[in-house]
């Protein structure tokens, strides 16, 4: 049995990026840029109007100034508009300055009077509600780099640019197989001793949120046979999930169907709390995650293990949990042996453990924001302050 941080080292040693693809960006939203960019345009592209109003020359637009309108610039194709001390120009939101103009008049401080407007603002200063170019963004100015997220304001950003596409890392393809004969798909008639399965849909779904695609979605009973074919189908993906069968019971038949497909198994067993049956092993580019049948073993080992993993696998540079302060409700101590993720919910500053801890407590895990790792042996007290991961 090795450590979680062995653990993690060994496996993302083994995650190589897959290649890079171009996407539309219409394509790109939560995808991973496979380049650094730099701006070519600035922002704003020109000086222009904060607000509807007149562009005027400050040192000419005092309190009661009359100024004569020369000319009216709406937002879109610049007329060229120049003006000069006494002049000014209907102007609006986003327009182009017109030439020799250095501040703008809110309408709501003017009032017009045929071809002039009045001045009804105590006091205009150079500047006033004018967007200079390049006062947002400059030429040359880092806007994306390699590993980071694609997020809806970046690719606004990007779009800005006049970027159409965009090389981003390619969607792990992933497999997931879930074993047991315990298990019965929702919506059949239970027999005795049987449960639905939960794993298969919620391991779909954490990695689902992660980006990856799930072309393989597979069920086996616990027939050595029938797991071999399924894993060697399964196989043609980038990575495998299997949930269940990687323990030390006579019906757990992971490890030996893996051995029997020609898979390598890297690691076994995990000082970690739940999750401690958890596997990790190659056959040629494909990897293989087993994870516990225990459902709060699965959600814990995937978040530590394999989220990152897939993360690293389509071209992610940050592959860690946002992370938070918070003040423990109650109070909490470790396992003797093992760090200790508890469940809880994250709010206004304070984690509060939700329900039972062990590996089978779903409905507790189902009300949970967040995760609190406690390392061996400790004690921690009502009020201590903690640092949480949040899974939401």
């Amino acid at each position: 049995m090795i450590s979680e941080e062995q653990a993690r080292a060994k496996i993302l040693s083994a995650v190589a990026p897959l290649p890079a693809t171009e996407v539309s960006l219409g394509d790109a939203l939560d995808r991973f840029a496979a380049t650094d960019l730099f701006a070519t345009i600035p922002l704003p592209a020109f000086d222009n109007s904060a607000m509807d109003g007149y562009a005027v020359v400050a040192k000419s637009a005092g309190k009661n100034a009359p100024l004569k309108i020369v000319g009216e610039q709406p937002a879109g194709i610049s007329k060229d508009l120049s003006l000069s001390t006494g002049e000014a120009v209907r102007i609006f939101t986003g327009a182009p300055m017109p030439t020799g103009a250095d501040a703008v008049v809110m309408q709501e401080e003017t009032k017009r009077e045929g071809e002039f407007v009045l001045i009804e603002a105590e006091k205009i200063s150079v500047g006033d509600f004018v967007r200079k170019a390049g006062a947002d963004l400059a030429v040359g100015q880092q806007i994306l780099k390699r590993g980071e997220r694609l997020r809806v304001a970046t690719l606004g950003l990007l779009a800005s640019q006049g970027i159409e596409s965009v090389r981003v890392g390619a969607r792990a393809r992933v497999a997931i197989v879930t074993t047991g004969d315990e298990l019965a798909a929702p919506g059949q008639q239970l027999r005795p001793g049987e449960i639905f399965d939960s794993n298969g849909l919620m391991l779909a779904s954490l990695a689902a949120k992660t980006g990856v695609e799930i072309p393989m979605r597979r069920h086996c009973p616990d027939n050595f046979d029938a797991l071999c074919a399924i894993l060697r189908d399964a196989l043609h993906q980038d990575a495998v999930i299997v949930s269940g069968g990687v323990s030390v019971g006579e019906h757990d038949l992971v490890r030996e169907a893996l051995r029997e497909i020609g898979a390598k198994i890297d690691l076994w067993r995990v000082a970690v709390k739940p999750g401690k049956p958890f596997l990790f092993g190659r056959r040629d580019r494909c990897l293989i995650f087993g994870l516990p049948g225990n459902p709060v073993s699965s959600f814990a080992t995937f978040m530590i293990f394999l989220r990152p993993a897939l993360l690293q696998m389509m071209g992610a540079i940050d592959l860690s949990l946002r992370r938070a302060k918070a003040r423990l409700i109650h109070a909490i101590t470790g396992d003797e042996t093992r760090p200790h993720y508890f469940r809880g919910e994250f709010g206004d500053g304070t984690f509060t453990l939700i329900g039972p801890q062990e590996s089978h407590a779903l409905f507790g895990l189902a009300r949970a924001n967040a995760l609190l790792r406690v390392k061996p042996q400790a004690r921690l007290s009502a009020g201590s302050e903690v640092e949480v991961l949040l899974i939401d």
